[in-house]
């Protein structure tokens, strides 16, 4: 192959290939969402949330959090954080709304949402994040790997940050239903087929162990899931009697088999429409 032929080939790839991505303004808006092919960041420009204050039954780690981030916020040390646990009690929601009320607080941090399949990617974000003034808590939801599942090892570009370490200006916070990330079948059964069980799972398990904090989320009381409901309705002006309300928010629960935030806001969304109350977005 001659050396035109060469370059040639040289000029075709480098058309083809991706330009890098640059920087957006990242003064124009407080959240944004990395995608890929191409890389960019979205802004957004009204974020899907909840106020802090309505948010019950997980009192400390919404005070943990909201301690972790601030530290962060202010260019002091801070961890990553797993929230992992039990199906709607508002770990997402906790993530947002301690990023609204952090910056409430006068902090210029941003949010950026990354999808676990883009986990790939992570490493070209940190590179575009690197260099920015801002701050920025990284968040991915519903974080999960299966058996074969390699994107776990891209996970590490931001816990660990290889040989340039993490970023300064870059903290980065997960949502799970699971502790170890994993499912506890596909851990047992590799410990009972692998030549060494002691280290057949050790890397995928201690993932999770790289993060700073481990924050828990459970199943709610009865208690506490009316009071949801009732903080709720004095947030939205809802007025119902309190003897039909627990009545119908029992009954609610009842036919989903399940207590949780997630349905406590199913049932008040329910109760605002038949009382012709509009829930603003956000």
């Amino acid at each position: 192959m001659s050396g035109d032929d060469l370059r040639r080939i040289a000029e075709a790839l480098e058309r083809i290939s991706p330009a890098p991505a640059s920087a957006p303004d990242f003064s124009g808006a407080e959240a944004f969402v990395w995608h890929v092919a191409p890389d960019h960041l979205a802004p957004v420009a009204e974020v899907n949330r909840v106020d802090l204050t309505l948010l019950q039954g997980i009192d400390r780690a919404r005070d943990t959090l909201l301690q972790n981030t601030r530290h962060f916020a202010c260019g002091l040390p801070a961890n990553n954080a797993l929230l992992w646990g039990a199906r709607g009690m508002g770990k997402s929601s906790l993530v947002k709304a301690v990023h609204a009320a952090v910056v409430a607080e006068g902090h210029a941090l941003k949010i950026v949402e990354v999808q676990r399949e883009d986990l790939p990617s992570i490493g070209r974000l940190l590179t575009l994040l690197r260099g920015a003034a801002e701050r920025f808590v990284l968040f991915c939801d519903d974080l999960s790997f299966s058996h074969d599942d390699q994107h776990y090892k891209s996970l590490k570009a931001v816990l660990d940050g290889g040989i340039e370490g993490r970023p300064e200006n870059v903290v980065f916070y997960a949502t799970s239903n699971r502790r170890h990330l994993m499912p506890r079948d596909m851990i047992e059964n590799e410990r009972s087929t692998a030549i060494s069980p002691s280290e057949a799972t050790e890397e995928k398990v201690s993932l999770s162990d790289r993060f700073g904090l481990w924050l828990g989320f459970h199943p709610c009381s009865q208690d506490e899931y009316l009071s949801m409901i009732r903080g709720y309705c004095a947030a939205w002006g809802v007025e119902i009697d309190e003897t039909r309300l627990r009545a119908e928010a029992i009954e609610w629960q009842a036919t989903r088999g399940a207590r949780s935030g997630r349905v406590a806001w199913q049932f008040f969304t329910d109760l605002a429409a038949r009382r012709g109350v509009r829930l603003a977005p956000g």
